[in-house]
């Protein structure tokens, strides 16, 4: 072929681990998402087109994935005027969109088994916005300064090489080798063989939508060095450096999700095949059917050909589809698509607690949508759960970026929708302008957004307290999962398989049929899971008590996942309980067996408001094992021997001698009984601020949990109303074996706090029982 020019493999390789370097130090943090061998099987891979380094990274994770050249398309001009850096475009096996034999040059590289990245919008779309008023596919070109239909150039290519591939098929079935020779040189395959082989080779368009998530429209070192080296920049330049800056200079994700492949042997229909028999039979070489004078040049060929053509445009309504479906769903998308839909009803305002149930619950609609890709912040409800309240999150940056761009004002209790919201944007200004329009325009084009988005805000403004208790819950169910999944990779498999537990550990929410007032957050203890107080907690249902069962994190999976954890993220945990209950109960009791009660007295310090009362089993504020001691310097020495090597640690875990083998974790992490002594010297110094009743119950010669960790605490407890309760036994686990009536006591505790609601005068005074003899 006249004009075909090969790729450098040393250049490109080159590039590649440049780039490899180059992207540890970005801020963007790149991820693909694909079936297994989706990338190997795949020809033409096309993308949507936001920013300027999307041209070039696809590329590049396809050739780290799978070792595969590519091919793309660039504008002429960057061909023009500098013969240096058009080499090494060449080198990188760029192509100018305006080459002579474009579609032919990238033909004969897919017949090589190499691959081709295409663009399909054939140019930034910054708005986002694909969809047309009548619910067409189009896009805005800045050159036509209209809209207009995507590009068929891949569709094209595809369908022509389909018709290429038979006419090689053809050839061979009669006989003609003399042809098939001069085409096996052309398409530089070297036989007739190799030809042979590529024709039998399936054509993928591989439709694939690129995601990044924040958008941040704060100023840059970028956008001010241009300035200060150029002078004035007009406000394109101002929009690239600033947007696409912060995406390369600051923490974003960015996405790659390939959608579902679309094979061209599969569009077409059984009476079209006649139209690629009838081009394949007289083509004369791969060029000409990429060439429009041949395909006119007879009667039969043009009505072939528009046959075709219609196919092509079949095929790009499909893959630009299946592009957009396959967005990266993520939080700013559900905000903005909930702050859009209400600026079009007309509201002028939107209250903060309706706004934030409506996005928590347009995020637990989508869980149901299996072919929806959702971005990792909207799976791990540790990571979504926080847009319920005001607290920062990641929806805080998206409403304080909305209001630094003059579309919102926002306040605990309101958030107004400005004029600007309604205003029209240059397509150069619109992603400074009005990033919501930009976030909401992206997922326009999914149905099951735009469904889980109506469904959220009708159900937002009836939504029982009973009902969010129960999405609450369904939280933790999908942690624990999403946590289990985490730690199960072939380095956690030697400790996982060695394990014992097999009780369920899964947190529970009980309500009665007819609850009491009262309701109880229930916390197990360190090595455990909730299958550790469920016994207790039914007996708790039984006695009216709305009972919420909670899983500390890092428990009931792997010993891995307990390592990675601190006791903050254990707090966490218990807030997570106290939120469920909150919504069943105005006020509710902390009870916690071991590790779980000095979470709960250490989470009634941090927050009191809604906590009627704490019960704490066997707390542990000092161990019999005086080897904790070295836990601090044991675990500094894991830290510094995993820093320097790939070793995980001089002891990264310990034997546990449990005494409940089929609850407890039989490896214990010493980063977890580091973060033990840490909760335990952060009670030691805190207990003096709580005021809550507190009832403290203490097996008198614990063998794990030094008996005077009670004593200890009752003396630091500032509460007027606390007891403290000794139960003879050697046991630690007095709670899960009901020893000396512990439920009985907790019981009792539970039934006077109630007894007690509202009447400060019927508080009883410390009290604490004769400690027996044992307990030393």
């Amino acid at each position: 072929m006249d004009g075909y020019f090969d790729l450098n493999p040393q250049t490109y390789d080159w590039c590649a681990r440049a780039f490899d370097q180059v992207r540890k130090v970005l801020g963007v943090r790149i991820k693909m998402h694909h079936r297994a061998q989706q990338i190997d099987r795949g020809s033409i891979f096309l993308f949507n087109h936001f920013a300027r380094m999307e041209t070039f990274i696809p590329q590049y994770l396809i050739y780290q994935e799978t070792g595969a050249f590519c091919r793309s398309i660039a504008a002429a001009e960057f061909f023009a005027g500098n013969d240096r850096f058009a080499a090494v475009l060449r080198d990188l096996g760029v192509v100018p969109n305006k080459h002579p034999h474009l579609m032919e040059l990238l033909a004969i590289d897919l017949l090589r088994g190499r691959k081709v990245v295409v663009f399909p919008e054939g140019g930034m779309v910054k708005d986002r916005q694909v969809i047309d008023e009548q619910g067409r596919y189009s896009i805005y070109s800045r050159h036509a300064d209209e809209r207009r239909k995507h590009h068929t150039g891949a569709a094209r290519l595809a369908i022509g090489l389909r018709i290429f591939q038979h006419a090689v098929r053809h050839r061979e079935a009669i006989g003609d080798t003399e042809t098939l020779e001069r085409w096996a040189h052309d398409c530089q395959l070297g036989s007739i063989e190799a030809l042979v082989e590529a024709a039998a080779r399936p054509i993928n368009l591989v439709p694939s939508s690129i995601t990044f998530y924040p958008l941040r429209i704060s100023d840059n070192i970028l956008r001010r060095g241009a300035e200060l080296l150029t002078g004035k920049l007009s406000m394109r330049a101002v929009d690239e450096l600033v947007v696409e800056g912060n995406i390369l200079l600051k923490a974003t994700d960015m996405d790659i999700n390939l959608g579902r492949s679309l094979y061209v042997e599969d569009v077409f229909q059984w009476f079209e095949q006649p139209i690629v028999r009838h081009l394949a039979r007289e083509l004369p070489n791969l060029g000409a059917v990429f060439d429009i004078e041949y395909l006119e040049s007879r009667l039969l060929r043009r009505l072939a050909t528009r046959g075709a053509n219609r196919i092509i445009n079949r095929v790009r309504d499909t893959y630009m589809r299946r592009i957009y479906d396959a967005t990266v769903v993520n939080l700013s998308h559900l905000a903005s698509s909930i702050i859009l839909g209400e600026v079009e009803r007309g509201r002028a305002d939107l209250g903060a607690t309706e706004f934030r149930r409506s996005l928590y619950l347009a995020i637990k609609h989508l869980h149901g949508h299996d072919e929806v890709r959702l971005h990792r912040g909207l799976c791990d409800p540790r990571r979504y759960q926080p847009v319920l309240e005001a607290e920062p999150s990641a929806l805080s940056e998206f409403l304080d970026s909305a209001a630094g761009a003059g579309l919102i004002e926002h306040g605990d209790e309101v958030i107004v929708l400005c004029e600007k919201l309604r205003a029209e944007h240059e397509f150069d200004a619109v992603r400074m302008a009005n990033p919501i329009e930009v976030y909401g325009n992206e997922v326009a084009p999914l149905a099951p957004v735009r469904e889980a988005v109506a469904r959220a805000l009708t159900r937002a403004r009836s939504i029982s307290g009973g009902e969010l208790a129960a999405e609450l819950l369904d939280d933790e169910i999908k942690e624990l999962a999403w946590d289990r999944a985490l730690y199960d990779k072939e380095r956690h498999r030697e400790i996982n398989d060695r394990e014992t537990a097999t009780a369920d550990p899964s947190p529970f929410l009980l309500v009665p049929g007819n609850p009491r007032g009262l309701g109880v957050v229930l916390t197990h203890g360190f090595l455990a899971s909730p299958a550790e107080v469920r016994a207790f907690g039914e007996r708790l249902a039984a006695a009216g008590y709305v009972t919420c069962g909670v899983r500390l994190k890092g428990h009931g999976t792997s010993p891995w996942d307990l390592r990675d954890r601190d006791w903050r993220d254990w707090l966490d945990s218990l807030e997570r309980g106290r939120r469920i209950v909150g919504n069943l109960c105005d006020r509710y009791v902390l009870v916690g067996f071991s590790t779980g009660g000095a979470l709960s007295m250490a989470s009634a310090i941090a927050r009191a408001d809604g906590v009627a009362g704490v019960t704490a089993i066997c707390p542990p504020l000092k161990f019999r094992n005086r080897n904790m001691r070295f836990v601090p310097l044991m675990h500094g020495a894991n830290r510094i021997v995993r820093w320097l090597s790939s070793y995980e640690g001089v002891m990264p875990f310990r034997a546990n001698d449990s005494e409940h083998p089929d609850i407890n974790y039989r490896h214990m992490p010493l980063r977890g009984l580091y973060e033990l002594t840490r909760l335990a010297n952060h009670l030691n110094r805190s207990l003096g601020s709580l005021t809550c009743p507190t009832c403290l119950i203490q097996a008198d010669a614990d063998h794990v949990v030094d008996p005077q960790s009670a004593a200890l605490a009752y003396e630091k407890i500032a509460a007027s109303w606390k007891e403290l309760h000794w139960v003879p036994s050697a046991r630690h686990g007095i709670l899960n074996e009901d020893i000396g009536e512990t439920h009985a006591l907790a019981l009792d505790f539970l039934a006077r706090i109630e007894g007690v609601a509202g009447d400060a005068d019927a508080l009883p005074v410390a009290t604490k029982l004769a400690e027996p003899e044992g307990a030393s």
